[in-house]
């Protein structure tokens, strides 16, 4: 089996679906706000210490964010807040994280994404989202003697979870639960926690608040002793 390094190595380098090639690398230097940045314009690896305790899984790179500074959740609104509860429940060295060698590290967590590439809309194709689910079958194999808890952000996520816990020989249930915030699924040794995904939409709403994600994240680091 290869290292975690090795595996993100060969997802920067995955071609495999050719919209979402012709979208993150066409979409590059778009926006008026980062005209003139070199963006990293390939699917994104996942970020965090090999053994990481604890996994949060999202759903695709946005175009301009990590699609941009080449590290999940980095670079968009999104990334912002995630950041910041992150922080403030010790997981995470400072509130922000901007690009690759800006000094942030996780710690006991790693971030990860069932769609590795940036998709138009943000809405990969079931399609997409089958082809990449081998990378994070891999990546949750990898840190499985250490992995206790995962943290879910939104339904597609959930979704595209479950059947690869399932494939990997997690006891999840038949019918497969439905997502919802504040959902707890126990498996054996392994704890998956339903969140609403941290959109701006979401926030800009109110159907999701900082104190309602710090609350899953200290429910998820409790099981895992991290905190």
């Amino acid at each position: 089996m290869r290292s975690l390094a090795e595996l993100d190595t060969a997802v920067a380098g995955c071609r495999a679906c050719p919209r979402l090639v012709t979208w993150r690398e066409g979409v590059a230097g778009t926006k008026a706000a980062f005209r003139g940045e070199e963006y990293w314009a390939r699917p994104v690896p996942g970020f965090g210490p090999p053994d990481a305790s604890l996994a949060v899984v999202g759903l695709a790179p946005s175009a301009h964010g990590a699609n941009r500074t080449g590290r999940m959740f980095t670079g968009d609104p999104s990334g912002d807040f995630l950041f910041r509860v992150l922080h403030e429940v010790g997981l995470a060295s400072q509130p922000t994280s901007e690009r690759l060698g800006d000094g942030l590290e996780l710690y006991g967590t790693r971030l990860v994404s069932p769609v590795r590439c940036a998709p138009p809309e943000n809405k990969p194709t079931p399609a997409e989202r089958d082809t990449c689910r081998p990378w994070l079958a891999e990546e949750l194999t990898l840190l499985r003697p250490t992995l206790r808890s995962i943290v879910v952000l939104g339904a597609f996520g959930w979704q595209a979870l479950l059947p690869v816990l399932a494939e990997a020989g997690w006891p999840v249930p038949q019918p497969r639960p439905a997502f919802a915030h504040g959902a707890v699924l126990e498996l054996d040794d392994l704890r998956v926690f339903g969140c609403y995904h941290v959109s701006p939409r979401n926030v800009q709403t109110h159907r999701v608040t900082h104190a309602m994600v710090a609350a899953v994240f200290r429910a998820a680091t409790s099981v895992t002793g991290d905190n």
